[in-house]
């Protein structure tokens, strides 16, 4: 039945991660944008985006980067051969391990979090460098609940169960959201942002806590296989420390990326740093939304295909995830591009920020914006890496491309600021897309290069229609409407989206795009699914 083909359930897991992303997304958003209008863009801001950093740094280091490159292809290896239990032994001891090591690094991070923002933001005073560290000390018992949370979406994952993930996806920033309510029940609080940065960073907390219980309800819904036990000498064991390895090396490489450019910018005007945080934040979104999600949901296919020696279906599953993600994800950046900083006056100019403020975010949302086209596509390729098991390769690559980062966020920060932070970080990631591109096909063959050229041709030039027509349309109608009320601002921003939009779908449809009708197909598939189990 077409429901349970690969390319369906592909369809429904990434779709099902996609609404969770955009749910996500919007409170995300309702977070940051309470955050900035009751303190501002200032060194407020900027200690809570650095405070963040490291317990972000932490997590990311020993889980996030584990499940896609270590833990899914040993997990999902032993499934995929029918050794369940063998799997489950292996996945208690990598459970019991990880978490000891971020009790370690929790509590090494919480005793000399002060030394480490003093390297991370030189240009900050004392009285920041003391906040900072209070709240670095408050966010990192995230690190320890997301990790915890984290490997059980592994095992979830491995099963082809992606609802916990989605929920947990979804409810994660709404703590923090509930603080920048109970801030506006309270207004009096207000005078006090040192206050406020320091109750966000507790809903950051809490809302890594709650993504935890809902891991939690749906192992039991799974049945855990938990077991209480040490054992570095099991194969299992040694194969993960094998494939991960490197990729501990590639996570600490990458952040260091992002440490240089809060090392930066924190010698730059107050805010800054804040803002430059804020654009990256923006640029994410697409990622997240499709690039991310399509990965996630075909990660575990790939790594079942090439476990039973199905590399034709491999192939396939590669080109039919970059054309897909180059089909939703190149438009976003057009978009971007073309109507940033409407967009970011809408969305963010209220409260204590201002229009200066905006307009130092969008300039470094615009070129930060070109990076989603590099780096959509390095987490798909990242990924077919990581289910033939060589996690070295990309280990390699991401050394490259942080070198040229941080040369040219060197070169660039003085004449550009922020705006040249971003364009470093973006010109790095599109080299490294044609770099992982070339060494993929070299070590597999052929991976269905004409269509996928052929499918990123016609993408860009639908792209470059959506971009012409959201500039021209969003130009026209704040000059008829003015940009000083949110209503003209908002009828602005949605009138140059819905124009570029159908201008997209329009290029696409008489381009006779294949990725097209998967995306129609993929939400086609799913609303039948709903109308079916309705009527039953």
């Amino acid at each position: 039945m077409p429901e349970t083909s690969p390319r369906g359930r592909l369809a429904r897991a990434a779709l099902l991660l996609a609404v969770a992303t955009i749910t996500s997304r919007l409170l995300g958003y309702v977070e940051i944008a309470l955050l900035y209008a009751q303190v501002g863009q200032n060194r407020y801001t900027d200690a809570f985006q650095v405070a963040f950093s490291v317990p972000d740094f932490t997590y990311n280091l020993l889980v996030g980067g584990i499940l896609a490159s270590a833990f899914i292809p040993v997990f999902g290896g032993y499934l995929a051969k029918g050794e369940d239990d063998e799997g489950w032994h292996v996945a208690s001891i990598l459970f019991n391990l990880i978490c000891l090591l971020l009790v370690v690094m929790i509590a090494f991070g919480m005793l000399y979090a002060p030394q480490f923002v003093r390297i991370l933001a030189p240009g900050f005073d004392a009285n920041t460098v003391a906040l900072t560290a209070h709240l670095m000390r408050i966010m990192f018992f995230q690190a320890l609940f997301l990790g915890m949370a984290g490997l059980m979406i592994g095992v979830l994952n491995s099963h082809n169960r992606f609802t916990g993930n989605a929920l947990s996806i979804m409810f994660y920033n709404v703590p923090v959201v509930l603080v920048g309510l109970y801030f506006i029940r309270y207004p009096a609080l207000l005078a006090n942002p040192g206050r406020i940065v320091a109750y966000y960073s507790i809903g950051v907390m809490a809302g890594a806590a709650v993504s935890l219980v809902v891991q939690l309800s749906e192992m039991l819904k799974l049945g855990v296989r938990y077991r209480p036990v040490l054992g570095l000498r099991n194969p299992g064991v040694k194969l993960f420390g094998i494939l991960v390895f490197p990729v501990l090396i590639s996570q600490s490489v990458a952040y260091f990326n992002t440490f240089v450019t809060q090392y930066l910018a924190s010698s730059l005007p107050g805010g800054e740093l804040a803002a430059s945080k804020l654009a990256l934040r923006i640029m994410m979104i697409p990622l997240g939304l499709f690039a991310t999600s399509i990965g996630v949901a075909i990660f575990p296919t790939m790594t079942e295909q090439v476990a039973q020696g199905r590399w034709d279906d491999f192939r396939r599953s590669i080109s039919l995830g970059l054309r897909t993600t180059n089909f939703l994800t190149f438009p976003a950046a057009a978009g971007l591009v073309a109507i940033g900083l409407p967009i970011t006056r809408l969305f963010f100019q209220f409260g204590n920020v201002t229009s200066q403020d905006a307009a130092l975010t969008s300039a470094a949302l615009f070129w930060y914006s070109f990076g989603i086209i590099g780096y959509s596509a390095e987490i798909m390729l990242t990924r077919a890496f990581y289910a033939i098991r060589d996690t070295l390769t990309p280990v390699l690559v991401t050394f490259g491309m942080i070198a040229l980062s941080v040369v040219l966020s060197f070169l660039l920060v003085k004449p550009m600021g922020v705006a040249g932070l971003a364009l470093a970080y973006s010109a790095a990631g599109v080299v490294e897309m044609f770099a992982l591109l070339t060494i993929l096909r070299i070590r597999i063959g052929r991976i269905d290069g004409r269509r996928i050229l052929s499918s990123g041709i016609g993408t860009i030039t639908a792209s470059v229609a959506l971009g012409i027509a959201s500039y021209y349309t969003a130009d026209r109608l704040q000059r008829l409407l003015g940009v000083t009320h949110k209503l003209p601002q908002l009828a602005a921003v949605s009138g140059s989206i819905a124009v570029g939009i159908l201008v997209y779908f329009v290029v696409a449809y008489l381009l006779r795009m294949e990725e097209m009708q998967f995306t129609l197909e993929m939400l086609g598939r799913r609303f039948h699914i709903r109308r079916a189990k309705a009527e039953a």
